[in-house]
């Protein structure tokens, strides 16, 4: 096995450049095989547990899922805050900053954001939970790509790029699992749930996030440092994947359903306030009960 990694090692540093030692000894970050081994137990988690749970009963998980988005809500504030203050008061560059500046800034980057990787596994959680309340609609390529490719994606970024330039997108999705987590944490309170107006924006946040963290990388290749352009492109594209899949998401669920409802007003079709018509569940409870992206 150690000479399997050593000869992985070799491999990649022979394609992406010296690694930052820096991280040397951190959990999870001297050998990638670890991280790819969660991942691929995540997908067969994903493949085999509706098999499990399609003749039981689902759980409802209501007072785990509280504690869980709550905790995520928290961890998600500290972060944004934490890169947010480094940032400001290190005097990082906002169109290119090179992960070699004041050390202790880049210091307490690196720190905030192997939190931001570790949290990319603990969010597998949701998946998770999904299956265990047989809510496999939720469950669709958009969000097990998006949920696989980031633990695999910040390993790397971690072990070449842990500072610098890297900060920009953390900071912004640590700041739209704020809105996020609290949303679900909240909608798993019965009570709450007529007070939660925010969730058609969580998608519009997160558009807005991949266009502004693609802009920046794009800012960085025009007006270069010496962070590596390599990197800005690999960002760039994955930002187009997840643009093109959640802008999608947003029109199949939010566009269409609008659509609908306005069919059904020119038909004239009445829907009842217990929000049904004819014994058929209106668009509005489904589109709230389809799907959930993150």
């Amino acid at each position: 096995m150690e000479t399997f990694n050593h000869k992985l090692n070799i491999y990649f540093e022979t394609w992406m450049g010296p690694r930052d030692q820096r991280v040397r000894g951190w959990l999870l970050l001297d050998n990638y095989p670890p991280t790819f081994a969660l991942t691929v137990m995540y997908l067969l988690i994903v493949w085999m547990g509706p098999k499990y749970m399609k003749h039981r009963q689902p759980y409802s998980c209501r007072g785990l899922l509280v504690l869980y988005n709550l905790g995520l809500t928290l961890l998600s504030f500290y972060m944004v805050y934490e890169l947010v203050t480094a940032v400001w008061y290190g005097g990082y560059n906002f169109y290119c900053q090179d992960t070699h500046s004041a050390q202790e800034v880049d210091n307490k980057i690196i720190n905030v954001l192997w939190w931001y990787y570790f949290s990319k596994l603990i969010e597998f959680t949701d998946t998770f939970f999904f299956i265990l309340r047989k809510n496999n609609h939720q469950i669709t390529f958009l969000h097990i790509y998006h949920h696989a490719s980031m633990l695999n994606i910040w390993w790397f970024v971690m072990n070449w790029v842990p500072c610098g330039h890297s900060y920009f997108g953390a900071s912004l999705n640590s700041f739209v699992h704020v809105v996020m987590y609290s949303y679900y944490g909240l909608s798993a309170i019965p009570a709450m749930r007529p007070y939660l107006w925010w969730k058609k924006y969580i998608t519009q946040f997160q558009l807005i996030q991949f266009f502004l963290t693609m802009s920046q990388a794009i800012f960085a290749v025009i007006w270069p440092c010496d962070f590596p352009k390599g990197w800005l492109y690999f960002q760039i594209s994955y930002m187009v994947t997840l643009i093109f899949l959640f802008s999608n998401f947003y029109i199949q669920t939010y566009n269409k359903h609008s659509a609908s409802l306005r069919k059904e007003h020119q038909n004239g079709s009445p829907l009842s306030t217990n929000g049904h018509a004819n014994g058929t569940p209106s668009m509005e409870h489904t589109a709230h009960k389809k799907l959930r992206v993150d």
